[in-house]
């Protein structure tokens, strides 16, 4: 592992740095996703070439001008270590642009194997250390705890899976113990994220008002309406919640707001296709990009 330029560090710490991001950019993630589809619509090969060069216009377009960038791991994996090397430099070059960025890995395990995944994804020794990573709660919410902890140590950010946006998540996500008193599953992810930020958050600014802590939720812009049916308290969890299933997925601006305005100030909205489907030239993705962050801050506004 070599030291790398940090953009949050455990003096800035990922949570409040990005509050400060959305306010200054405005309420959105955008997607790094190079898939198959995406880059034969921007006429370039599905190798490694292809993938460096859209990666390149990507963050020549978007980095210092956007909230937040999420690659996705899989379509780096899906390269074989040619691909995660480009994932690297990507990850390098937007820390030395100062760009806050959320590898989408989903990783989840037990014992010494979360914590190497927390080695991988957190510590600002590791090439793929990104400044929050998203992670899978499913082996049960303790599982977490090495990335969780890793999280605070380094000051990065998790995003665990609650209530997803793809229609297979609610068997798992919306079950209930057979006593039909305990909460649902998604509802326990929530609870158990909100008692780790009250563990770990920062202190009380000046304003008397304490940051969001390191753990956010993965709540789908989609699923708003079984919000009520799950039990999940999210203003309880005082993290941000990450929102993708904007544009493509069917999720509007105004769906965001109906749903989750009280906690605007937390929502990162986040879009992948509907952002890089206006690709390949660089001002058309900055457009996009901007015009979609200006209508998630006007239908978010009080």
């Amino acid at each position: 592992m070599s030291t790398q330029p940090l953009t949050t560090t455990p003096e800035r710490p990922f949570a409040p740095a990005l509050q400060a991001a959305l306010r200054r950019h405005g309420p959105l993630c955008v997607g790094i996703d190079p898939a198959p589809a995406t880059l034969a619509r921007w006429d370039l090969a599905d190798d490694v070439a292809g993938l460096e060069r859209f990666c390149g216009t990507v963050l020549e377009a978007l980095a210092g001008r956007t909230a937040l960038l999420k690659p996705q791991v899989a379509f780096f994996e899906r390269h074989g270590s040619a691909g995660l090397a480009v994932l690297e430099r990507l990850l390098a070059d937007c820390r030395s642009a100062g760009q806050l960025v959320l590898a989408d890995a989903k990783r989840g395990d037990i014992g010494s194997t979360a914590a190497g995944y927390a080695d991988a994804w957190l510590d600002p020794r590791s090439p793929l250390a990104a400044d929050a990573v998203t992670v899978s709660p499913f082996l049960g919410y303790g599982s977490l705890a090495p990335l969780v902890d890793a999280a605070s140590a380094h000051g990065r950010g998790v995003f665990a899976l609650c209530l997803t946006s793809n229609p297979e998540g609610a068997s798992v996500q919306h079950a209930r113990p057979a006593d039909g008193v305990s909460p649902s599953v998604a509802a326990e992810v929530a609870a158990r994220a909100a008692a780790d930020n009250d563990r770990l958050a920062p202190a009380a600014g000046a304003d008397g008002r304490r940051p969001p802590g390191p753990v956010g939720l993965v709540v789908g812009a989609t699923v708003g309406d079984q919000l009520g049916a799950t039990g999940v308290d999210l203003e309880a969890v005082r993290g941000h919640l990450l929102l993708p299933g904007l544009g493509a997925q069917g999720a509007t601006a105004d769906d965001v707001a109906r749903h989750l305005a009280p906690l605007a100030d937390l929502l990162v909205p986040s879009a992948s296709r509907e952002v890089l489907n206006a690709g390949p030239q660089v001002a058309d993705l900055r457009r996009a990009a901007d015009r979609l962050a200006t209508d998630l801050a006007a239908s978010l506004a009080p």
